[in-house]
């Protein structure tokens, strides 16, 4: 792609702009912001990735990882929340998961220990641990803000915490591992993943990229899973106080 046929591109931006604008959505000034922020992150990482592929310093892995994280967690608990600690919570899910996968990943040799395969695979991990992160987070105070009397009626019967707020975790981690299952049953039939029509589209054998695919399929499916419930476990005692009683989730 040459610059001319980006700048035409830039069409598909345009397009929700104008829309946000003739139906008041009042987006126009945050798609503005994204596409150009976007585009100079992008640009940064790209030179960025060039030098640390070539430099293969586990330095420089640690380093980008570190960042990565660090943008994920920011990302992740910018919105206000009654969640105490939320983002030591965050940070330890994510440094979590990132531990995990790397760890069976690099100890069974399943990728080669180069920054070409450990930072790519890493930032998708944890991107995809961001948004499910957001959507957990979303759906787990809102069920708990719904749903305070029947919280409360369980804990006047004797119930503890685990047991008063047992079906809205449930429920939350269920709504927020729900989209990456779903996109998974229609993987090759609805969606063409990216990284196996580039691979091929690069010359790869169409049953590596297949194979490279479906290991971050698997990969994903993990990472849906424990962020969705770690997430959940380290958050839900903080709804409450020492003497076991619903704090007030809005003040």
């Amino acid at each position: 792609m040459n610059p001319l046929a980006l700048l035409i591109a830039l069409v598909f931006v345009f397009i929700p702009i104008f829309l946000s604008k003739t139906y008041r959505l009042g987006l126009e000034k945050d798609t503005t912001i994204a596409v150009v922020r976007s585009i100079i992150q992008l640009f940064i990482v790209g030179y960025l990735l060039t030098f640390v592929f070539e430099a293969e310093s586990y330095v420089f892995i640690i380093i980008i990882i570190v960042i990565m994280i660090a943008a994920a967690v920011q990302n992740v608990t910018k919105k206000e929340t009654p969640i105490k600690g939320i983002v030591w919570k965050v940070t330890a899910t994510l440094l979590f998961i990132q531990v995990l996968t790397q760890g069976i990943l690099l100890g069974f040799g399943i990728i080669p220990a180069t920054a070409q395969y450990i930072i790519p695979i890493s930032g998708m991990v944890i991107g995809n641990s961001m948004v499910l992160g957001i959507l957990f987070l979303d759906r787990f105070i809102s069920e708990v803000e719904s749903r305070e009397d029947e919280i409360e009626l369980i804990l006047s019967l004797g119930g503890n915490p685990k047991q008063a707020i047992h079906s809205q975790l449930i429920l939350s981690i269920k709504a927020s591992m729900i989209p990456t299952i779903e996109s998974q049953k229609t993987i090759g039939l609805v969606q063409l993943p990216g990284m196996m029509s580039g691979q091929i589209i690069a010359g790869a054998s169409p049953i590596q990229a297949v194979q490279f695919q479906l290991l971050i399929l698997f990969l994903l499916l993990t990472t849906a899973s424990v962020t969705s419930v770690m997430l959940g476990l380290l958050s839900y005692p903080t709804l409450f106080n020492n003497r076991k009683q619903l704090m007030k989730i809005r003040e």
